[in-house]
């Protein structure tokens, strides 16, 4: 499911490798671990801005020219809450979470899109300057080519994407065994995803152990959303 296959045509979709590299690697390799309990003991995190110390639940900053995300003490949180605060450098990764109860993606604009697995998220990269599009490998976030005309359309049918935060938000999609979830969350939740799936991947299919991890996961999500419109309206409660 979450392996690199051709597209429609037979050309590659994917870059067939892991976007960002290491610059969100150790991000994804901590919310793996967290999930996992893989610490003996609790171990103590500090703001990677200011080195206070922080609780387990706490705010995220994107680190623009690095693309890394750091953990945030709730003083640098409020600090840079405005966008322009953090100039071009850093951003506050939104704590808004919507499920999306009827966004129009259809089999035929899901196949339409490229993505050679059921699973994927969106959102807009302000350095390249588009939209683009990763999902959960074995290997970790890989990119996948996406074509113009087709996020057009989805995002026609759809004025909620118009919504999403350059760089720190984006469209969840979740379509395996049987599933058609859409989210619209910060990019640290996607990532925390990756880190999941990486960590638990064991073998061809990945093993039941992943598949329990990525369903707790969304058990999670939607604990958590508010449920929102496709119009971008406003999210209910």
């Amino acid at each position: 499911m979450f392996q690199t296959g051709p597209s429609q045509t037979g050309t590659p979709q994917t870059t067939g490798t892991p976007a960002n590299g290491s610059r969100l690697r150790g991000f994804a390799q901590r919310a793996a671990s967290r999930a996992a309990g893989a610490a003996a003991a609790p171990v103590e995190e500090k703001c990677e801005l200011c080195s206070a110390p922080i609780a387990p639940e706490h705010r995220h900053m994107l680190d623009l020219s690095a693309r890394r995300i750091l953990c945030a003490c709730r003083a640098c949180s409020v600090l840079f809450d405005r966008s322009e605060s953090g100039g071009r450098h850093y951003r506050l990764l939104p704590d808004r979470c919507w499920r999306l109860e009827d966004v129009a993606l259809g089999d035929e604009l899901w196949m339409a899109l490229g993505i050679p697995v059921e699973m994927a998220f969106f959102f807009f990269d302000s350095a390249a300057a588009r939209i683009v599009a990763l999902y959960p490998s074995p290997a970790g976030a890989t990119e996948s080519l996406l074509p113009l005309d087709a996020w057009e359309e989805l995002a026609a049918r759809n004025p909620v994407l118009a919504r999403m935060e350059p760089d720190t938000e984006a469209l969840l999609v979740n379509r395996t065994r049987g599933a058609r979830e859409h989210w619209l969350v910060p990019v640290d939740v996607c990532y925390a995803l990756v880190g999941i799936i990486r960590t638990h991947w064991k073998g061809l299919s990945g093993g039941e152990e992943v598949w329990a991890e990525i369903e707790r996961f969304f058990d999670g999500l939607r604990e958590r959303a508010e449920a929102g419109r496709s119009d971008g309206v406003e999210a209910r409660a």
